[in-house]
């Protein structure tokens, strides 16, 4: 299938076929539903899988492009081929979750770790997390799936990530199916670290995955509208941010509205709360009323104490 990306890594599928599945014709390996109604796992296995013979150029023109290239292994024998390739990392594919000697294997390589739980319930989950953690794993990220290809919206239940992240202690992205870019950009809202999403050159070239991919210039408005989620959640309010600062002073204060003589008494009349925010806070309105001017007051003044007889006392 087409490569899966984030914002500055590609993965790929490192697997034969034979793998994974066995050549038969019975029923039990005819796909039936869904985009790939009628085929033969094998078959379309075969013809999704990243021909291994590539894999050693496509290490290096990512490592040329500053992208990390890594992978998913389906077997043990692809797990001892990427080691060989130097993969800095490895994914574990959700249909794999179950496989908890491959999920072993992978973890004993020291490397961190993407796991997928499209299908897995929260048991399987944490069978997976143990066994990876139990074999030698410290980075593992955990990825929020539904195995739909595509993915309704309507399935994909973003509030799962919240779940993940208090289920198994783990960091938690999204492996996302749906079409387009919205699920994605707002699991990074609710503190998705990874976003993986399958692409293509061009969905009009067809391929097993070409439907619910993206083209080149959709990866790039996905990976600019993530970082610009990420960007927006920040870290609690604290005070005033910066674009903020210059404006402080349009608030609103207490202003003299009407020429006041000193002596003169101050009321709604004379003093009223408007902006700017240059005067006494709108809060002290009620203090200030009653009281006496210090000293006459021309309109348009900021009220401060020391115009108001007694001042702050």
């Amino acid at each position: 299938m087409a490569a899966d990306a984030g914002a500055d890594a590609v993965k790929l599928q490192t697997y034969t076929a034979d793998t994974i599945t066995l050549r038969h014709d019975s029923p039990l390996f005819r796909i039936e539903g869904g985009p790939w109604h009628g085929r033969i796992l094998h078959e379309l296995y075969q013809e999704a899988g990243t021909p291994w013979a590539w894999h050693e150029a496509l290490f290096a023109h990512a490592a040329a492009r500053g992208i990390t290239c890594f992978s998913t292994p389906f077997d043990p024998t692809a797990v001892d081929f990427l080691v060989g390739l130097g993969a800095p990392a490895f994914k574990v594919a959700s249909f794999e979750l179950i496989d908890l000697p491959l999920i072993e294997k992978i973890a004993q390589q020291g490397k961190p770790m993407i796991m997928s739980t499209g299908m897995g319930s929260d048991a399987e989950v944490l069978d997976a997390v143990r066994a990876a953690r139990g074999a030698g794993n410290t980075e593992l990220v955990v990825l929020h799936c539904n195995s739909g290809y595509p993915s309704p919206v309507s399935d994909i239940r973003l509030s799962t990530i919240a779940h993940l992240r208090a289920l198994t202690g783990c960091a938690i992205g999204l492996s996302d199916h749906t079409l387009g870019t919205t699920a994605a950009i707002a699991a990074v809202a609710l503190g998705a670290v990874v976003i993986e999403k399958h692409i293509t050159l061009a969905r009009a070239d067809g391929g097993p995955d070409a439907s619910f991919s993206l083209e080149p210039h959709e990866l790039a408005e996905l990976v600019r509208s993530c970082r610009e989620a990420h960007a927006a959640i920040g870290t609690p309010r604290a005070g005033l941010s910066q674009s903020e600062a210059g404006n402080i002073v349009f608030r609103r204060s207490l202003f003299v509205v009407a020429d006041i003589a000193a002596g003169e008494a101050l009321g709604p009349h004379n003093v009223r709360s408007i902006r700017p925010g240059y005067g006494l806070a709108p809060k002290l309105l009620p203090r200030v009323l009653g009281r006496r001017a210090a000293t006459a007051i021309t309109r348009g003044t900021p009220l401060s104490w020391d115009l108001v007889e007694g001042g702050e006392g």
